[in-house]
């Protein structure tokens, strides 16, 4: 059994053939799937999603893409819409410096106010950090000292010292499709290294498509490919990844039903 932590089930990439997904993700031995958020305001297209599949749960929150689009939301806000049984996490929010689609202010203000709904609830938080490591770091630093909150580094594609720092917090990191291609050695190395019971698999499709499918459209299924590649890299079996990451997801999601 594995679980795809973070995908896009939303996205048009997937309108005309969700249930062929779903289905190929099953055949696949994937037990779960979270369709992540990227904004507030389409939340009912993810739940119209996750009611139609036992197997689909979603998360609520902004993507720091779209972060000046939604400023302002405030924890309150996030915290209500929680309420659905199938919104099972809060995100994906965080800081992305890579694209300049957001301002940086209005990504903090977000981040931190998808930190606090996090806190009040219990749920994870999933984070979306790209080229801000520093300002990540600070801010989990900061805001861990207000009180305790669960979360996962989704996509993991930072350094080596705030990948340490999250665990040091008490958070997780996800990997996908990158940890598969030939210039990821560092984030192999990362990977290697990381506590057994901090570490996710997921796709993020669909982009990222890992391996054999890389240029093509990424979907749940190929969560294999990455899990395959984890296993390698820590050195165990596939088997023994499957049991440690899935064990994590329901640990750290813990409002998805085992």
């Amino acid at each position: 059994m594995l679980v795809d932590s973070h995908c896009h089930l939303d996205f048009p990439d997937f309108a005309e053939d969700l249930d062929g997904i779903v289905s190929r993700a099953r055949a696949a031995g994937i037990a779960r799937m979270v369709t992540i958020s990227t904004r507030v305001g389409r939340l009912q297209d993810l739940l119209a999603i996750a009611e139609r599949y036992d197997d689909v749960y979603c998360s609520v929150g902004t993507h720091p893409h779209h972060a000046d689009e939604e400023d302002g939301i405030a924890p309150d806000e996030l915290i209500a819409l929680t309420q659905h049984s199938k919104v099972v996490a809060l995100g994906e929010a965080g800081l992305d410096y890579f694209y300049d689609n957001g301002s940086p202010e209005a990504q903090a203000r977000g981040f931190r106010a998808h930190i606090a709904a996090a806190r009040t609830t219990g749920l994870p938080l999933v984070i979306h950090t790209r080229e801000a490591d520093e300002d990540c770091a600070r801010i989990l630093e900061e805001e861990a000292a207000k009180g305790s909150f669960r979360a996962v580094l989704h996509c993991y594609t930072g350094g080596r010292e705030l990948a340490l720092k999250a665990v040091s917090l008490g958070l997780y990191i996800g990997f996908t499709g990158i940890l598969t291609f030939k210039k990821s050695e560092t984030l192999r190395a990362i990977a290697a290294e990381l506590p057994p019971d901090r570490i996710l698999v997921e796709t993020d499709s669909p982009y990222l498509a890992p391996g054999k499918f890389r240029g093509k459209r990424n979907e749940p299924a190929y969560v294999v490919e990455v899990a395959k590649v984890l296993a390698e890299t820590r050195g165990v079996s596939l088997d023994e990844i499957s049991r440690q990451t899935s064990e994590n997801f329901f640990r750290l999601f813990s409002k998805v039903k085992a």
